[in-house]
């Protein structure tokens, strides 16, 4: 049997479908009925009249994995383990809860998966784990990362969840963790790239010049199951179909939504502002702080990454950012 953390977010919803598709056993982990519900939605998209034959497949188990007791329980009959679940969060009001979720919860994860003999186990990272590279030179797997740089919370404690994974590797798991880009998928419109979608429909005015790497989510779910039937071990793979700037992802989403793009660029000055703003508000009265002063300078930056390793061991074709755009605003339209 296959168990899936994170089974209710974006990358664990749309695993669900592929692995549903192959007729797996599935056990999937969630904390809240609510987002069951959501997965459905999800799920109705792939498989339409079909979905309660599909959905009733899926063997449903409450726990957290910052629960090790619960966990435990879990990863009863298990064989194969998909590490999704993760928080993302730059607000640095949370970087303890950060650490919990990603460093200490992959952590009894792997510790659990060690423990019980499992097969294997697919860990979903980010590209913000990753090295650097200067100028335009692309982002590898193997590109070095300097700690004594600075990384934001969230970059430092999916790293740190990494190391987890590495450790349990050399403590005899077999593992592989994909590093996605940004990923673009159906669902989940208030948080990630959907929220993208929801802000344009409201209308939004400005773009910022970060250029990074983006990825749809079906490239992401295929490469890792690919990789789960492989016999790829201890391994890294970068998934990223294309490396583009947030204003054309802006611009392409609003054409395909039929709203007006963002015209405006975001200057150094208003993230400046917003950074006094924000952190006064942190300082008197606890409120979000999500712009830091190193992120001024982050907003700015152009970073692009290879998947070229996935490429040549998988064979797999990565499909157009902009014929993803074009499908999840078509989703959009039709469940907004």
């Amino acid at each position: 049997m296959i168990l899936v953390t994170g089974a209710t977010g974006l990358v664990g919803s749309h695993l669900l479908a592929k692995l549903l598709q192959q007729e797996a056993p599935i056990r999937a982990l969630y904390r809240s009925e609510s987002k069951i519900s959501e997965t459905k939605k999800i799920l109705e998209h792939y498989f339409e009249e079909k979905t309660e034959a599909f959905f009733s497949k899926i063997e449903w188990f409450q726990a957290d994995i910052t629960n090790i007791p619960k966990l435990n329980d879990a990863f009863e009959g298990i064989t194969q383990v998909y590490h999704c679940a993760g928080l993302i969060s730059y607000d640095l009001r949370d970087y303890k809860k950060l650490r919990k979720i990603n460093i200490e919860g992959t952590a009894n994860v792997v510790n659990i998966a060690l423990a019980k003999n499992i097969d294997k186990l697919c860990h979903v990272s980010s590209i913000a784990a990753l090295g650097d590279e200067i100028g335009k030179k692309k982002i590898t797997e193997n590109s070095p990362r300097i700690n004594e740089n600075f990384h934001d919370n969230y970059s430092i404690t999916k790293y740190g969840a990494e190391m987890e994974v590495w450790r349990a590797s050399q403590e005899g798991l077999p593992v592989v963790i994909v590093n996605p880009g940004v990923i673009i998928g159906n669902g989940f419109w208030d948080s990630g790239s959907g929220l993208l979608f929801k802000k344009i429909d409201n209308g939004l005015n400005y773009h910022f010049p970060l250029t990074t790497g983006f990825v749809g989510i079906n490239d992401v779910t295929e490469i890792m199951v690919k990789l789960m039937q492989s016999n790829a071990v201890n391994e890294r793979y970068i998934l990223v179909s294309e490396n583009l700037s947030f204003e054309k992802v802006l611009k392409e989403i609003a054409n395909k939504i039929s709203k007006p793009g963002p015209k405006k660029s975001l200057k150094k000055w208003m993230i400046f502002l917003g950074w006094i703003f924000q952190a006064t508000g942190n300082l008197f009265f606890n409120t979000k702080q999500e712009i830091t002063w190193h992120s001024l300078k982050a907003v700015f930056s152009k970073s692009y990454y290879s998947s070229k390793k996935v490429k040549k061991e998988l064979h797999h074709s990565f499909e157009s950012i902009n014929s993803v755009i074009k499908k999840t605003a078509n989703y959009y339209l039709e469940n907004r």
